[in-house]
């Protein structure tokens, strides 16, 4: 049985420091091929560009070789399917979303006619094997039985997200498994200079504190500057209320009720990713605390989509929260 998913216990995110470090450099290092001026000899003496293959790193260190130009690429996580959408790939095999029993719904459209091979980190081996894949991304899979399975699919098959990794990180990571580095640097780039440009039109609202929360069914979560939906926020110039301005990637620990002011900002983002949080904050919002936040007096709450913001993200994640931001704090 694989390891719940995320979002990983804030503990268990700094332990893993470490890790991610590794992670970091990783996924960036290629072997063979056209991104690389390492050696080419495969332990045969071939040559490995001219058989179709390269050798990269994945998130966890390990070497696998790749196939020079995948064909039938299968991701696990909607991180993965993110990336090699926005690289202009189309897979062969998908799985759900985070919370959700479908893709998420901001992909749908780019996933018309794709098979599922499973939940959100939990694949169907039958499925995955009739997808015939050439390349497996495995997201931030830790069950090692899970992973021997799909090694024994295919041999490259790659971890892509160390614990603390950004989602810069791992798509460039996820851009050099596929061969297009190039590609996924420039996505990077257009990425960050239209948040640029999008802060600059937010008016009155320019450098506003912006509270973002995550409703679980026993009480609120904001979410640390270095979460993804946070960094977003933050390369559009805005800014995080003083008592969520820490460094780090998870979401702090919920919140009672009698603490709700902590999640207090100029603005105040919600989501939630299951039935119970969602009713968890139907139920809070008629209570006297919740009212008297200031951003409730304002009417400067935004619900948005959780299965999104709440996650680890990606290039095309990251435009949809560039975009709910600007359209509520913009009024357009």
């Amino acid at each position: 049985m694989t390891v719940s998913r995320r979002p990983l216990p804030t503990t268990r995110r700094r332990a893993a420091a470490a890790v991610a470090a590794l992670g970091a450099a990783a996924l960036l290092l290629t072997g063979c091929g056209s991104d690389a001026g390492a050696d080419t000899k495969d332990k045969d003496g071939k040559d490995a560009a001219a058989a179709g293959t390269r050798t990269v790193k994945d998130a966890t260190g390990k070497v696998v070789e790749v196939p020079a130009h995948p064909q039938r690429v299968v991701t696990l996580t909607q991180e993965d399917l993110d990336a090699v959408l926005a690289l202009k790939i189309k897979p062969v095999g998908i799985t759900n979303g985070q919370g959700l029993d479908k893709p998420p719904a901001y992909l749908a459209d780019k996933v018309k006619g794709i098979d599922i091979v499973g939940g959100l980190l939990k694949p169907v081996m039958d499925k995955v094997v009739a997808a015939k894949p050439d390349l497996i991304l495995a997201g931030d899979m830790q069950d090692e039985q899970v992973l021997k399975q799909l090694r024994e699919i295919t041999p490259a098959t790659l971890v892509t997200m160390a614990p603390t990794d950004d989602w810069k990180v791992s798509f460039r990571g996820i851009g050099n498994a596929v061969n297009k580095l190039n590609d996924a640097n420039k996505v990077i780039a257009d990425h960050e200079a239209a948040a640029k440009k999008a802060g600059e039109k937010l008016g009155a609202n320019k450098g506003a504190a912006v509270s973002i929360v995550r409703w679980n069914p026993d009480g609120p979560s904001w979410m640390e500057k270095k979460q993804f939906a946070s960094g977003v926020a933050l390369e559009m110039g805005l800014k995080r209320p003083d008592n969520q301005n820490k460094d780090g990637n998870a979401h702090a620990p919920s919140l009672s009720l009698e603490k709700i002011n902590e999640i207090d900002g100029d603005w105040l983002f919600l989501s939630t990713l299951t039935s119970d949080g969602e009713k968890a904050l139907k139920d809070v919002q008629t209570k006297p605390a919740y009212k008297e936040l200031g951003a409730v007096k304002k009417g400067h709450v935004v619900t948005v989509n959780g299965s999104v913001w709440s996650t680890r993200g990606g290039p095309l994640a990251s435009d949809v929260v560039m975009n709910d931001i600007s359209k509520a704090l913009s009024g357009s």
